[in-house]
């Protein structure tokens, strides 16, 4: 007879294993990272987004995220891509997220927050002409941290002024607001790869001389003072969570690094961060080593720093033997996985045949494949 005090081992993968964001359980720790879509009109949804959330919603992963979602017009990569700054915006993606739960229920639907700053106006990737967009064309005129572009592929970006500062950090939270209302389980604010408050964050990007230039505190500023306002537009029982660049892999340049990261993370826990999403680059032109886990080692910098907070490992772990290993190595609580979804949308099928898992499936699904 088992002595009741003795811990009974648990056979369920680590992947497998629910974990609880706020007042959200995932059912796993797989996550499906956004992925631009650029298919929206004026950032209003169109029917392709019912059918690429849904489908992703009914692979079984335990968090699907919508891809970087504009909190204002100026703010989009492209001017086809997705906004949540209108009633417009607001009601087509709540048609979206209603269709999503209702062919999948038991999904965790989450949405990315983002402004693209000096990286915004571009052309979508497959668009006869790639680059900047011109005023005269349907692009815009871009803000920045400062009064710079990225690699020169366009006009200078205007450096944000004080009332500009006030008017995006509005708008993050507005949009806050309105993904709540839409429906959505969990909100992400973009803090990386290079867009606005990315840029804020490194010294390549920022060279401002006021209170949001200079120190490492006052680059953090208004990234926390957007996650400051945004926490507080939603209501007590919904997880925020952060994605960040754990490097721009240019040291060369001096640029953000793993220690910038770990304090950046450790003032995220302290403000009530949920989660953090740890990918990198996107400052500068850089050579990235990219190969499977190649982004690991700065998921796990920040995961042994924090106290509680969960952290997300991204970048090239579609291999479900390695997606294991990263977590029970204790290098992250969850692992995001981007094209790799594109590429197979079942992938949890995938990951819970070869690591000898259960995983809850949609009915229509369940009982001819389960």
């Amino acid at each position: 007879m088992t002595d009741p005090a003795t811990p009974i081992e648990s056979t369920c993968p680590r992947l497998f294993e629910p974990l609880d964001l706020r007042g959200v359980r995932l059912a796993n720790r797989i996550v499906v990272s956004p992925m631009c879509m650029y298919s929206a009109t004026d950032g209003t949804a169109s029917p392709w987004h019912h059918v690429h959330l849904g489908s992703l919603a009914c692979s079984g992963a335990g968090l699907v995220l919508a891809e970087a979602t504009a909190v204002e017009a100026r703010g989009r990569i492209t001017p086809n891509c997705l906004g949540l700054w209108s009633d417009e915006n607001e009601r087509a993606l709540a048609d979206v997220v209603a269709t999503v739960k209702a062919v999948a229920p038991r999904s965790v639907l989450g949405i990315q927050l983002a402004h693209a700053g000096r990286k915004a106006s571009h052309a979508r990737p497959w668009a006869p002409s790639r680059g900047y967009v011109e005023p005269k064309d349907g692009g815009w005129t871009t803000i920045g941290a400062s009064a710079d572009s990225w690699e020169d592929i366009a006009p200078p970006a205007a450096e944000m002024t004080t009332r500009e500062l006030d008017e995006v950090r509005q708008a993050f939270a507005n949009s806050a607001r309105r993904a709540v209302r839409v429906g959505f389980d969990v909100v992400e604010m973009h803090a990386a790869h290079g867009y606005l408050l990315s840029s804020f964050l490194s010294p390549i990007s920022n060279d401002r001389s006021d209170d949001y230039g200079g120190s490492l505190e006052n680059r953090m500023r208004f990234p926390l003072e957007c996650f400051e306002a945004m926490r507080s537009a939603m209501p007590a029982d919904i997880p925020l969570m952060v994605r960040f660049s754990g490097t721009d892999w240019r040291d060369d340049l001096g640029g953000w690094n793993t220690e910038d990261s770990v304090a950046f993370a450790l003032a995220l826990e302290a403000r009530g961060c949920d989660a953090v999403d740890v990918s990198t680059g996107g400052n500068a032109k850089a050579e990235i080593p990219v190969a499977p886990g190649f982004q690991v080692p700065y998921a796990s910098a920040v995961k042994h720093a924090v106290s509680e907070m969960p952290v997300v490992a991204v970048g090239e772990l579609c291999d479900p033997e390695l997606a294991e290993k990263v977590l029970e190595d204790g290098d992250a609580d969850a692992i995001a996985i981007g094209k790799g979804f594109l590429r197979d949308p079942r992938w949890p099928w995938t990951a819970a045949k070869a690591l000898g898992a259960d995983l809850e499936l949609v009915d229509q699904y369940a009982w001819c494949v389960g």
